[in-house]
């Protein structure tokens, strides 16, 4: 497995990275990759069918110059800055393998990662609602996919130091919730790992076996996806 551990310029590129990395992989055959990027800057980020009005505090966003963009696979809003680390897979499936289908997927790719990533923290994580993984009832990382006819996205966020304050001011509570939130605030819900970004990346690494570095990234995509779709309102706010 290939690895990427590469944060652009600005959210816009790092989003578009993740579908262009995909596009790749099913247009060429390139193997299977495991990518890491770290935001420096806050933004928003709707899953591909949230409604921008519901899902975050536009007016705050608006007042306070915090982008609200939408990426290309589905599951709900958060709120991206300094504090998270995001990973993604792109994996290869197929009808008879264990990521045969959506849920097929959540389950095979949560388990492990909770299987991997527990020992590292020394402590136990599982997976819960979706696409959950927890400690102890409380939500470290959330995640989404996005599928093709041969290969898939799958990415998610983990909280190590987000300013979970700042989660409360963009984002409203979602409109819908896993059954185990029962209802509570941000602060209530999520919980920071609070441990180096590094110890979370070697053990994933190690894990999936990703090792030889992607060299021949697709930046003309990436600057393609971001022209004619991230940086545009009819693709951002699409649902309001």
């Amino acid at each position: 497995m290939f690895l990427c551990d590469l944060t652009l310029p600005t959210p816009e590129e790092n989003l578009a990275c993740d579908e262009a990395l995909l596009d790749l992989c099913e247009g060429t055959g390139t193997g299977e990759l495991l990518r890491f990027w770290e935001p420096s800057s806050y933004f928003v980020v709707l899953g591909y069918a949230n409604a921008a009005a519901s899902e975050t505090n536009l007016d705050f966003c608006r007042r306070h110059a915090i982008p609200v963009l939408r990426r290309c696979s589905g599951g709900g809003t958060v709120l991206q800055g300094p504090g998270c680390l995001n990973y993604s897979l792109i994996l290869q499936f197929d009808e008879s393998g264990p990521m045969r289908t959506i849920n097929a997927t959540n389950e095979y790719i949560l388990n492990r990662l909770s299987g991997l990533l527990g020992p590292a923290l020394g402590a136990s994580m599982q997976k819960e609602g979706q696409t959950d993984l927890v400690i102890g009832g409380l939500k470290v990382c959330g995640n989404a996919q996005r599928r093709r006819q041969r290969c898939l996205l799958f990415h998610g966020s983990f909280l190590l130091h987000l300013d979970i304050d700042m989660v409360e001011r963009t984002l409203p509570l979602p409109s819908k919730q896993p059954e185990y939130r029962f209802n509570r605030s941000h602060a209530e819900f999520l919980l920071n790992l609070r441990v180096p970004s590094q110890r979370v990346k070697t053990a994933l690494s190690h894990g999936w076996g990703a090792s030889e570095t992607l060299r021949n990234l697709p930046f003309d995509r990436i600057e393609l996806l971001v022209r004619e779709k991230y940086s545009q309102d009819e693709w951002n706010l699409k649902f309001k």
